[in-house]
This record gives C-alpha cells, sequence and structure tokens, in this order.
C-alpha cells in the first residue's frame, strides 16, 4: 500500500476554492502524502495561505517552488489557461504532477505533455473527480452487472439556475482559453460519458448563451450528442437557466430497464462544509436523494428505489495516484494523461459541429 513506503512532499500551485475545497483535504487524508507548500501569489486577510497553514512552506512565485528539491509532487489547481506552462515546468524539474480539470485548453497541448512527462520519467494524472461520484459508479454497477441489459440512451445533466455570470475564469475565461461550460461542466459529464462507452463514432454540438448576453456571446450552455457503434446514443448536457427543485443528473434506458437519478453528488458541498473523507457520513446521501429503477415484470413496468452503492468517495482518486507514484507505474494512474486527451478530442468535435452544423467523425 502507499501508506508503507515513502512519504511524498506536495506542493500546491494556486489557492483558489480549487485548493482549498478539493485538494488540501484529500492531500490531508492521503497516508502518504505530506501537505509541504502553497503557492499564493498575493494573501490577504481573509485568503491567506500563509494563515491558513502555518506549518507549510509559502512562496509567492512558482519558480521558487519548483526549484526546492524535497518536492515531489505538484497540483497545479489555477485556470486552465496556464496549466500547460505549468504542468511543462514542473516535469521538467523532476517533479510528478496532478492537474485539475480541464486538463489542458487543446488535444495537442495534452499530447505535448504526455511526452514531456515520459521524457521525463515522471507521472501525470488530470483530477476527474467526478469519476467517483457516488451516482455514476451506482450506474456503473448497474452497467457491468447487465441490470439494465443493452443500453440504448444515456442521458447525463449538470443543470442550475445561474443566471449571474461568474467573476471567475469559469465566466471569464473564453472557450480557447479552455474556459466556457464546455470545459469546466462538459470535461466531467464527457468524462464519465467516455469512461462507461469509450470514444463515440461521431459528435453533435449545439451550443447556446442563455443569459441572452447577444450575438457573438460565448456559450453558457451546451448540448453534445455522442452516437456509438452499437446505436448507443449519449446525450451531455449543461444549462444554467434550469429553475427546479430536483435537477436531472441521469437518465439511463436499456433493453431490460431504465435507471433516473435527480440531484448531484453530494461530496462537493460536504468538503465545503469542511468534511473529509473518512468523517462519518461523507459520500453517503439522503435517502430521498436515490435513483430509481424501473424493470418489466409480468409484462409490466415496475419502480423501485434504487439507492447508491458504498461510496468509494474521491479519496480514492488520490490513493490512486498516491500509488502510481510509489511504485513508479504509469499503468496505475487513475485518470491518465491520454484519457483525457481523448475527452478533449470529443469538446473539440463538439465545437467544431456546433460551428458548422454538422456532426464531426472521430
Amino acid at each position: 500500500m502507499a501508506s508503507q513506503g515513502k512519504i511524498q512532499n506536495v506542493g500546491v500551485i494556486g489557492y483558489g476554492m480549487s485548493a482549498k475545497v478539493f485538494h488540501i483535504p484529500l492531500i490531508q487524508t492521503t497516508p502518504s502524502f505530506r501537505l509541504a507548500a502553497i503557492v499564493q501569489r498575493k494573501p490577504v486577510e481573509g485568503n491567506s495561505a500563509p494563515a491558513d497553514h502555518p506549518s507549510v512552506k509559502h512562496h509567492t512565485t512558482t519558480d521558487t517552488l519548483l526549484s526546492d528539491p524535497t518536492i515531489d509532487i505538484i497540483i497545479v489547481t489555477t485556470p486552465p489557461d496556464s496549466h500547460f506552462s505549468l504542468c511543462t515546468a514542473a516535469l521538467k524539474a523532476g517533479k510528478h504532477v496532478f492537474v485539475e480539470k480541464p486538463f489542458v485548453p487543446t488535444s495537442a497541448e495534452a499530447t505535448a505533455l504526455i511526452e514531456t512527462a515520459r521524457t521525463a520519467g515522471k507521472l501525470i494524472c488530470v483530477y476527474q473527480n467526478r469519476r467517483w461520484d457516488s451516482d455514476f459508479l451506482t450506474f456503473r454497477k448497474l452497467q457491468k452487472d447487465g441490470t439494465l441489459g443493452r443500453i440504448v440512451e444515456f442521458e447525463t445533466h449538470f443543470d442550475r439556475y445561474k443566471a449571474v455570470k461568474p467573476e471567475t475564469w469559469k465566466g471569464q475565461l473564453e472557450m480557447d482559453n479552455g474556459g466556457g461550460v464546455i470545459y469546466d461542466l462538459g470535461t466531467h459529464l464527457l468524462d464519465q460519458a467516455y469512461v462507461a462507452f469509450g470514444l463515440p463514432v461521431d459528435v453533435t454540438g449545439i451550443f447556446s448563451n442563455q443569459r441572452g448576453e447577444g450575438e457573438g456571446a460565448e456559450p453558457d450552455a451546451f448540448t453534445v450528442l455522442l452516437r456509438y457503434k452499437d446505436g448507443l446514443l449519449v446525450t451531455a448536457k449543461a444549462g444554467i437557466m434550469s429553475i427546479d427543485t430536483a435537477q436531472l443528473r441521469y437518465w439511463v434506458r436499456g433493453t431490460e430497464g431504465s435507471y433516473k437519478k435527480h440531484h448531484l453528488d453530494c461530496q462537493e458541498d460536504q468538503l465545503k462544509a469542511g468534511m473529509k473523507p473518512g468523517d462519518k457520513g461523507f459520500a453517503v446521501e439522503d435517502k430521498e436523494a436515490s435513483g430509481t429503477l424501473v424493470r418489466m415484470v409480468g409484462g409490466k413496468p415496475v419502480k423501485e428505489v434504487f439507492e447508491n452503492i458504498e461510496p468509494e468517495t474521491y479519496g480514492a482518486l488520490y490513493r490512486g495516484f498516491a500509488e502510481a507514484v510509489e511504485k513508479g507505474d504509469e499503468g496505475l494512474v487513475p485518470v491518465k494523461a491520454v484519457e483525457s486527451r481523448d475527452v478533449l478530442r470529443i469538446i473539440e468535435a463538439a465545437r467544431e459541429s456546433a460551428k458548422t452544423g454538422k456532426a464531426v467523425k472521430l
């Protein structure tokens, strides 16, 4: 196990929500990882890494962090337009890299980083944490067990009501630089589809601006259709003008049954509230939020509540990377850079389709 090997010193670049809510708590609950350093360019009162974590080293530039020979792993939590340069520098400095999603803005940059990592003999992992959403793992069990039969349609949604554009990169950075809804939420939805079904035959993308910001405005909503050889159709949707008390998350239809799930996985909200993996109730949602399974019984559709399986939690992603680092085994990396490159190819195809109005073959 990773906990029996060398303690890996981890340096975090960036001190926004990603670092505070996701990465630092997960570092702290990974036995073989030690939070050793943080880069925050301009700490201020109320938002200060040195104040929050006085026992670790603090830097205001990445150069001083990367030149520290005691640092083994770099976690990149900055906006996506900086990922390529920071990951490249970290790998060339002899560090393993764990980078927030979206990996990088383009599949070409992903290819370059894959080659840089192999040349450096270091590992790179992408933080696609929603592979470990409990409801997604529940669907995967239904899929693997054959409960739903041959799956013919898979809908995955990330809808909410968010009438005001975010002031962060998610609302201000253009798609060409890895910003916008397709790179923020689309990476999650399309990554889950990729994990479940692989690369599609072709991709159709429909982008829109639901805030009504005018012609030429960056999209804030999308529908992406993925068509597969066996006839499966995947629909990935995200919108910001969805007023509802129970947002649809998944709707899966198969020849033997269907699975429908509302509500978003609870781990993000729990992390924001200060909980961590290992805490009682972490990743366990209220039973009222459970999905439903419908199967034919005696020639009639019968519905039953289908609770989530035992959660693995986002901690499994960190533990998996810890094991890969300890053993120096690229095959053990839980979210491989080549996989995230494939998801970027799907996104790029969706963007091309949205421009041309035609399906784009992969």
